[in-house]
């Protein structure tokens, strides 16, 4: 494997769990979820000459991650086409989910799927302690709005989560 490619795998697997999340939050079965995460990783490779460094490694992730899901969910209406990814040259190990917390973790991803495209981003985001700089760059959108945006987002997700409890 060359140098690119192990470096790539490297900050693949260190950082799976954003597209894990990602993938979580906007499909619905296990089969769809794993289509989802091989069109993440192969458009994380096809542009990983792109990163040049100037934004962390997990913002310029977070930014193509997000974008692939959205835009194929648009697409296909949440029934995902894959494009094949030669596995054999990047063996990305798959990360263990909790079972401890499966089911809190359950009924969070309920409410947040519930939320729209941009508001799901930006929840994945703080969940994942980003700074409102980061998130803003990563979405598009500036700093102040973040915050603002968040806070309204915090509010739903209660009421959805106070719904769904009940």
């Amino acid at each position: 494997m060359s140098t690119k490619a192990t470096i790539f795998t490297n900050l693949i697997e260190k950082n799976q769990g954003i597209i894990h999340k990602i993938c979580r939050i906007y499909t619905d079965d296990e089969l769809s979820h794993e289509d989802l995460f091989q069109e993440i990783v192969l458009q994380l490779w096809r542009s990983y000459d792109s990163f040049k460094g100037d934004a962390k490694f997990s913002t310029w992730m977070y930014r193509v991650s997000l974008n692939t899901a959205i835009i194929l969910i648009r697409k296909k209406h949440k029934s995902i086409q894959i494009s094949n990814l030669e596995y054999q040259s990047l063996n990305i190990k798959s990360e263990d989910i909790n079972s401890e917390t499966e089911e809190q973790l359950q009924l969070l991803y309920a409410a947040i799927k519930m939320l729209n495209n941009m508001e799901r981003a930006l929840v994945l985001m703080y969940l994942d302690d980003l700074p409102y700089k980061e998130i803003a760059e990563t979405i598009g959108i500036s700093e102040v709005n973040a915050r603002v945006k968040m806070n309204r987002v915090k509010q739903k997700l209660k009421e959805i989560i106070t719904k769904i409890d009940q």
